[in-house]
């Protein structure tokens, strides 16, 4: 994939730019350059762009172009919305799972360190997925304003939310929901006029698209204050100069995605299979964490191999072998303190959990060559 001999299989930690979204983005880096605050030619050709970017986005999403806000990426966005939910939208209780992305459950921490909420992990049933009757209880125990904010699709084990049924129950119980859609945004088609969800987000390196550039969608219904001040771009809710060619690219990105959605997500699901089967026959011994054949991404593919005295150093010897898989989320993978994620749903100190996700680059003779190194290493 790009490189000769090296194998990509940690595509839900970044992909690589696809090459149409390059190409779109170039001319904003070069001769378009712009500041689209300004008013002379210059300034109104990058504003166009930008605001064609956001009806291009929009119309993916259904959804309305005031309600989506461009960000330096999911983490900011989901700061954002939980941060407004709290101090401009009134809620003092905040409900998630002990296996959201950092960028939620730190922020949810602050808070409760700040002493602004009061902070509720809701159950999570064997597979990894959300106890949805629990998160009901949780709900009609208190009369406090709530939000409730879990991830659509976990970047570890790839379980997915049922979006519709928790909105439901949140809108019956006068939640406010937040999910990070970061895993899923150009990897599903969304309809968000017929979707029960105040906030969702997005990051454009996850679908072929740059990086440091996100997305914020706010329900029209809703009105929060900016997380960052001291201009009056995105209609007043995030000031700084945009990111003009990253917001190029994002929209371009979630178009290619959304055209070509349905052979590119079939393909990713069969290397998926495909990877999952071969395991199974030459390592018997293996587990897959969370739901991989049920609701699960198709391209994220969690493993726990047998610890041995090889397996332990697994992740560092694919990296010798140019074979690229993460142990956690790659945003902690610096930092080796195991996965937050595996530890809530399956933590047995006998093995060793690997996540292998894939994109359309990639091919079953790499997943040939992987397992068989697998083999060789445990």
């Amino acid at each position: 994939m790009f490189v000769h001999n090296r194998i990509y299989f940690d595509n839900a930690a970044t992909t690589p730019l696809d090459s149409h979204v390059l190409e779109a983005m170039l001319p904003y880096m070069t001769e378009k350059f712009g500041n689209p605050s300004a008013i002379y030619s210059y300034g109104r050709e990058s504003r166009l762009a930008i605001e064609t970017a956001r009806k291009s986005v929009a119309r993916m999403l259904n959804a309305h172009p005031a309600e989506i806000f461009f960000t330096s990426g999911g983490t900011e966005s989901s700061n954002t919305a939980i941060l407004g939910a709290v101090r401009d939208m009134g809620c003092t209780r905040i409900i998630t799972s002990p296996i959201e992305h950092h960028a939620v459950l730190h922020t949810a921490e602050y808070l409760r360190n700040k002493g602004e909420v009061e902070l509720l992990y809701t159950a999570l049933l064997p597979d990894g997925h959300i106890d949805i009757e629990k998160l009901e209880a949780l709900l009609a125990g208190s009369e406090k304003k709530t939000l409730v904010t879990l991830m659509h699709a976990n970047n570890e084990i790839g379980n997915m939310l049922d979006l519709h049924a928790v909105g439901e129950i949140c809108k019956r119980y006068k939640a406010v929901f937040h999910s990070d859609t970061v895993q899923t945004v150009g990897h599903f088609p969304f309809d968000l006029r017929n979707t029960p969800v105040d906030f969702i987000t997005a990051g454009g390196h996850k679908f072929h698209g740059p990086k440091g550039v996100g997305l914020l969608y706010i329900n029209e219904n809703i009105k929060i204050q900016p997380f960052i001040h001291g201009g009056s771009q995105e209609r007043n809710m995030r000031a700084g100069t945009e990111n003009l060619y990253g917001i190029v690219g994002f929209a371009k990105a979630l178009e290619w995605a959304t055209v070509h959605h349905e052979k590119e997500s079939a393909a990713i699901a069969a290397i998926k299979l495909y990877m999952m089967d071969e395991l199974k026959k030459r390592i018997p011994a293996v587990v897959f964490n969370g739901d991989p054949l049920g609701k699960s991404l198709y391209t994220v593919l969690n493993v726990s191999f047998p610890k041995t005295e090889k397996s332990e150093m697994l992740l560092y010897n694919l990296d010798i072998n140019h074979i690229c898989a993460s142990g956690g989320s790659a945003c902690t993978s610096g930092a080796d303190q195991g996965s937050h994620v595996i530890r809530a749903i399956y933590n047995d100190p006998h093995k060793v959990a690997v996540r292998f996700s894939f994109s359309k680059y990639n091919t079953k003779e790499e997943v040939d060559r992987v397992v068989e190194k697998l083999s060789e290493l445990i």
